[in-house]
């Protein structure tokens, strides 16, 4: 069976937005690490913008689209060890 596209959309969203409220830099600040981690989280953010703007404009590819690349940014960052991250759950592939 087919995802539904909608819920999809909202589901990923919904997704990104706990994420980025969990993840917090790892790296000290005044770092070259910390301005990359602060970068990744900006760019994760940025894409959260951007999906909520394409799906408030019945755009929903683009906005499921959007919220997987933040939720990508924010992910790959964890696993470098940028962000402290929650270990259970589904928000990161962390474990």
């Amino acid at each position: 069976m087919a995802a539904d596209l909608e819920e999809k959309t909202d589901r990923y969203g919904e997704l990104l937005a706990e994420a980025l409220a969990e993840a917090t830099i790892a790296p000290r600040e005044g770092t070259p690490m910390y301005d990359a981690a602060a970068e990744c989280y900006e760019m994760a953010d940025s894409y959260l913008e951007d999906g909520r703007h394409f799906r408030e404009n019945d755009d929903p590819v683009n906005a499921l689209a959007s919220f997987s690349y933040g939720h990508a940014w924010l992910d790959a960052g964890a696993r470098i060890g940028l962000f402290d991250v929650p270990t259970e759950g589904h928000l990161f592939t962390v474990e």
